[in-house]
């Protein structure tokens, strides 16, 4: 059984091109589905049938015989022992290829073939179905995207390199009403599989792209090769009963307020990352997250008795600020991958004021190295604290590996995956809190 990457996405969106370059640089098979489609509206229109018939089409499929086929590295379309790469590549097919594959019986004609493809091999797949139907449960699910202006740019200089006399406007128009004839069929719509990461690459170069999906499949073959553990249950059963006293504790002496815990994660081995207003940060999230964290917290905390046997027993390390500590970051990777979350205080200290301050290099480091989403966390309150004070915990969607875009671990991508990151923590903070 081989791993298996499914790039779905909108006509134009570029999903042929990165699952290409994406099966190139990881050694996998590229299976264009496009292009399968294609080959059937190629030849239903060179028999001069009705393409969105399917009275039409059906009689046709006994008479078609498609293969995949490398030339000289390259992947060439076979359509009856015809090569057809080029010529299912016009906007005439493009559009019979959208009216072909509405047809059940087009579908099913096809997707033994792409199913035993991919069971054999690890593949790249790109198409409008492939998490949802053809491929449910692949490994890596992708929803490539962008803007119809950009995709037709994109489509327009891609025809025009090639010689063709085509019009900009005319290829907007068709991508646009190829976009309501995919998502409006009755037969496998096009649209984003629940479980898959959504990726608009309306700004992105190919290379970006190309790095975002290579992560997530790189992090999906180390889970394959070093698998993350689940913590056991009667541990787990512990620590729900302990954050439940203290839940009742903390509601008492302050006023509680939780928000965003639909976004709360279903699993552990994540990292919650949030602004740092108090020494009992920690614990004002771990009340609400029922997966045990580990901590990082600075050495000199672990150089006071009996603090540092507190900060030890809910899993806290520490960590030297103001340097690369290479051992605390591995700790903290094994800590992910042994199945406890990591709460981590991107920002590094205390903010006395309130206001957020710039990460630290180490939770974007981590995050890429894990291939693990990260979970923003805001904490507000007025600038004292006292009793009954109003404390606000708002959770937010977690942002996954690929929405870093982290390609390379340089200092330039850690910084801008730092900001995101503390972007999205603002974003949840109270800004007269």
């Amino acid at each position: 059984m081989g791993l298996n990457c499914a790039i779905d996405g909108p006509s134009g969106a570029g999903k042929s091109t990165i699952a290409k370059e994406l099966a190139r640089r990881l050694g996998f098979v590229y299976v264009d589905t496009g292009a399968l489609y294609r080959s059937i509206g190629y030849y239903a229109v060179s028999k001069g049938a009705d393409t969105a018939s399917a009275d039409e089409i059906v009689p046709l499929l006994g008479d078609i015989s498609v293969e995949l086929k490398y030339v000289d590295g390259a992947q060439r379309v076979m359509l009856n022992g015809e090569d057809v790469s080029d010529k299912i590549r016009t906007p005439e097919i493009s559009m019979a290829a959208s009216n072909v594959s509405a047809i059940p019986a087009v579908r099913d004609f096809l997707l033994n073939l792409q199913r035993d493809i991919a069971g054999k091999n690890d593949i790249i797949m790109d198409g409008r179905d492939i998490g949802t139907v053809i491929l449910p449960s692949a490994e890596v699910k992708v929803f490539m995207t962008a803007s119809p202006e950009e995709r037709a740019r994109r489509r327009y200089e891609e025809l025009k390199a090639k010689g063709q006399d085509v019009n900009y406007d005319d290829i907007l128009s068709d991508i646009n009403q190829r976009d309501y004839n995919d998502s409006h069929r009755e037969t496998a719509p096009l649209k984003k599989a629940d479980d898959a990461i959504e990726l608009d690459t309306t700004s992105m170069s190919i290379d970006e792209v190309v790095g975002a999906i290579e992560k997530l499949i790189t992090a999906e073959q180390r889970k394959e090769s070093a698998p993350f553990r689940t913590i056991p249950a009667f541990r787990r059963w512990f620590y729900a009963v302990l954050r439940f006293i203290v839940w009742i504790g903390f509601s008492i002496v302050f006023n509680l307020k939780y928000e965003g815990t639909e976004n709360l994660p279903e699993h552990g081995s994540v990292i919650l990352a949030g602004n740092h207003r108090t020494w009992f940060d920690p614990i004002l999230i771990a009340i609400r997250v029922k997966f045990i964290s580990a901590y990082m917290a600075k050495a000199e905390l672990f150089d006071h008795f009996p603090l540092n046997v507190i900060i030890k027993a809910v899993h806290g390390f520490p960590t030297r600020r103001n340097s690369a500590d290479v051992s605390a970051l591995t700790r903290a990777e094994n800590m992910i991958r042994n199945g406890y979350n990591l709460t981590i205080f991107p920002e590094g200290t205390r903010s006395k004021d309130g206001k957020i301050g710039r990460a630290k290099s180490g939770v974007a480091f981590i995050a890429s190295k894990c291939g693990v989403p990260v979970y923003p966390v805001g904490i507000s309150f007025k600038s004292k604290l006292h009793f009954r004070s109003k404390i606000t915990v708002r959770f937010g969607k977690p942002i996954s590996p690929a929405e870093l875009h982290i390609n390379s671990m340089s200092k330039a991508d850690l910084r801008a995956a730092g900001e995101l990151i503390m972007s999205n923590i603002a974003g949840l903070v109270d800004e007269d809190a």
